[in-house]
């Protein structure tokens, strides 16, 4: 009992310097904000997620790892067999530098584990390589390798666990993504792929804020697609998507009610619907808590902007 004891507070003392060796040594300044998970959806517009672009992601030579971390880091390398306690190690350490918004760092220590059958591995590496892409200092061509590679992650991570709901909820995200570049016949025909799993990532985590916006802001920009342009997708698709207002503010109104004022767009999202069912006391509420909002992000910032210059229109 003394010595599972011992063992227990090594661990825990162990993760305290992790943390603030990898402050230190980064110059970062991290902030546990609520509702981090937000971070997980970036939106359909292409925004950054990390305020760090331009720091370098090595100290040394090699990622900053926790103790704990940086071993089970050193053990991977020569085989490949993650044993428990270092993948929750490194999970945990992976989940931290998100947080921080560390994409960089993030990006290259899950990239050591590109060809695990860990789903929870897989998905993440998916979210590090997308948010790598979405940063100001990457150059078309990376972006796009970056955003094709984040596709295969993602594919992979839901062969690897058809029930794991990040799986699809990035498979979602990361689809929609490669869309862009194979033109307007592709990605509409993608998106019916698209809605199934993210409803399957609901299904499976009702309580995910992030599958419920994106379901929301999939139901708003079909909602909102112009007429003309119905008619283009009505000569390639016999069926082409459709889908409400109404629609996007129940899940937007969802995402609310599981975790309330978690992401800065999903409030301007609320917003704008009600704007367009033409209902001005409500788009003025949402608005309103979208401009308070505080900026801790680029697309906060964003948001404040387009909330703000609503609002002017609003009167």
């Amino acid at each position: 009992m003394h010595l599972d004891l011992m063992v227990m507070a090594g661990r825990v003392f162990s993760r305290c310097v992790s943390r603030t060796l990898l402050d230190f040594s980064s110059g970062t300044r991290c902030v546990r904000i609520r509702g981090t998970h937000r971070y997980y959806w970036t939106t359909l517009r292409r925004t950054a997620t990390s305020l760090t672009s331009g720091r370098a992601a090595f100290l040394l030579g090699v990622p900053t790892l926790s103790c704990l971390g940086y071993e089970a880091y050193l053990r991977v390398q020569s085989s490949a067999v993650v044993h428990a306690l270092e993948r929750g190690e490194v999970l945990e350490q992976a989940d931290y530098l998100y947080s921080c918004g560390d994409t960089e760092k993030l990006y290259q220590l899950l990239l050591q584990f590109k060809d695990s059958d860990d789903a929870e591995f897989l998905w993440r590496l998916a979210r590090a390589s997308r948010d790598l892409a979405l940063l100001p200092n990457i150059d078309a061509e990376q972006k796009k390798k970056l955003t094709f590679e984040a596709f295969e992650y993602a594919k992979k991570a839901l062969e690897k666990d058809e029930k794991c709901f990040a799986a699809h909820k990035w498979y979602a995200v990361c689809l929609s993504d490669v869309g862009d570049y194979k033109g307007v016949k592709v990605k509409i025909g993608n998106s019916y792929i698209i809605r199934e799993h993210l409803e399957r990532a609901v299904e499976l985590n009702p309580k995910d804020a992030t599958s419920l916006h994106i379901l929301g802001y999939w139901c708003f920009s079909f909602a909102e697609l112009p007429w003309y342009q119905r008619k283009v997708a009505a000569v390639i698709f016999s069926t082409p998507p459709t889908a409400t207002y109404e629609e996007a503010l129940e899940f937007f109104m969802k995402a609310e009610e599981v975790d309330p004022n978690f992401y800065s767009k999903n409030l301007l999202m609320l917003g704008k619907t009600y704007l367009a069912m033409k209902d001005k006391q409500q788009a003025l509420l949402w608005l309103t808590k979208a401009k308070e909002y505080p900026a801790h992000t680029l697309e906060d910032k964003e948001v404040h902007k387009e909330a703000v210059d609503l609002l002017k229109k609003l009167g």
